[in-house]
């Protein structure tokens, strides 16, 4: 079995799932997972763990992710996005500059109300079966982190924003609230993640390369660099036999506040967090 990360370049109309699932059969393997799921419209890198590595996946979920999203004004949709029925129109009025400067308040840590139409579970159904059942639920606004906020092509009613953001946000809803700043209604027609926990899209593979691949293994990287985006610090040789049999790693100067990644060499011992003068182990994988 193959432990480590695959970048996958995710088509439109396929779900998370359904790149996991694909990926089981081109693989030959059942312990597959993802980090942060994208919508069925939206394209884009999807980082994939296996073996072994997907208990490290949530690591990588915590990690910042950019996008690329194109938002229609003007046009509200039940989903937030084109996959939904259209449930408000009217003609946008607001300038170039206007929705510049709209843009500004969302840098930072924002409130955002999830999408009725989700993955979120409420009572162990999914918000987007509720949704669709009728059943109205009210979400509760939660904090997330926008670090960066860019307008880069605007054309009435259309504009193109690359957005840099924290776990947990909804770019569609993230869209919609900077329509209602400007005084209309929006939803996303286009949305691509273009890169996540330190990897870039430019560095995935589709679906069909992998599928026509000689040795689709051959693209998988190791744990270690998979996290590369953490912080990181070598296995003191003196704590070897301690550490490999899950001891903590002691007297560390100057650890980071998050998780760290513990190395032997090139290859990971597992991810660690700060205790004190200490690093205790979250996940040994060594």
């Amino acid at each position: 079995m193959v432990d480590g990360f695959l970048l996958v370049d995710k088509p439109a109309t396929w779900t998370s799932h359904d790149v996991v699932g694909k990926l089981r059969g081109v693989l030959g393997m059942r312990k597959i997972g993802h980090s942060g799921t994208l919508d069925p419209m939206a394209t884009g890198l999807l980082v994939v763990g296996l073996g072994r590595a997907t208990r490290l996946l949530r690591f990588i979920q915590d990690l910042p992710k950019d996008y690329e999203a194109t938002a229609l004004f003007g046009v509200a949709t039940d989903s937030g996005d084109a996959d939904g029925d259209v449930i408000e129109e009217s003609t946008p009025e607001f300038t170039e500059e206007e929705l510049r400067v709209a843009l500004g308040p969302f840098v930072g840590t924002i409130q955002q109300v999830p999408p009725a139409v989700s993955a979120i579970k409420r009572g162990g159904k999914r918000m987007h079966e509720l949704a669709r059942a009728g059943v109205a639920v009210e979400l509760e606004p939660r904090p997330v982190e926008i670090y960066d906020l860019e307008l880069v092509d605007f054309a009435m009613p259309t504009a193109k924003l690359r957005v840099r953001c924290g776990k947990g946000t909804y770019i569609r809803v993230l869209a919609e609230d900077v329509a209602k700043a400007v005084g209309t209604r929006a939803h996303l027609v286009a949305l691509r993640r273009t890169a996540s926990a330190g990897f870039s899209v430019d560095g995935a593979k589709t679906i069909e390369e992998l599928e026509s691949a000689e040795d689709p293994n051959s693209f998988v990287l190791s744990p270690a660099e998979g996290l590369k985006a953490l912080p990181s610090v070598q296995l003191p040789e003196q704590q070897r036999t301690a550490v490999l049999h899950g001891g903590p790693i002691e007297d560390v100067a100057n650890a980071t506040a998050g998780p760290v990644a513990v190395l032997d060499g090139d290859d990971l011992v597992g991810v660690y967090r700060p205790e004190g003068d200490r690093l205790v182990p979250e996940v040994v994988v060594a």
